[in-house]
């Protein structure tokens, strides 16, 4: 279970940075691949890239390095918590490819939570 853990927060990771960074550092191209981004205030795509970032962050460095890794399954949490809300925008604007990938990044991380919170570690 070690592994699937592990390999969930990678995969987290690198799904929720790649967005993050986008949002942040590459405002044009967000706009191009994101018909959403065009419409929502630019703060709010500033705490959503952040909010992404770190909790990509979050994912890997408490548990890689073994200091404070009780961080690890809060930030997968928050991840949780984005994804619902973002499932929930989506939903309003009938776009129902992004509520189903929300979804399963949701559970992706809800499954770091509980493996982290939950499961035994080796």
């Amino acid at each position: 279970m070690e592994i699937a853990a592990w390999v969930a927060q990678v995969l987290g990771a690198l799904i929720f940075g790649a967005h993050g960074y986008t949002l942040l550092f590459r405002p044009e191209q967000a706009m191009k691949q994101y018909p959403w981004a065009t419409e929502v205030p630019e703060p709010l795509k500033r705490f959503i890239g952040v909010a992404e970032l770190l909790g990509a962050i979050g994912l890997i460095l408490p548990a890689a390095t073994r200091i404070l890794p009780w961080l690890t399954p809060l930030a997968a949490l928050g991840l949780v918590a984005l994804m619902v809300v973002a499932a929930i925008f989506h939903v309003t604007r009938r776009e129902w490819p992004n509520v189903v990938f929300n979804l399963l990044l949701g559970a992706l991380a809800a499954f770091v939570a509980y493996a982290r919170f939950v499961l035994p570690s080796a």
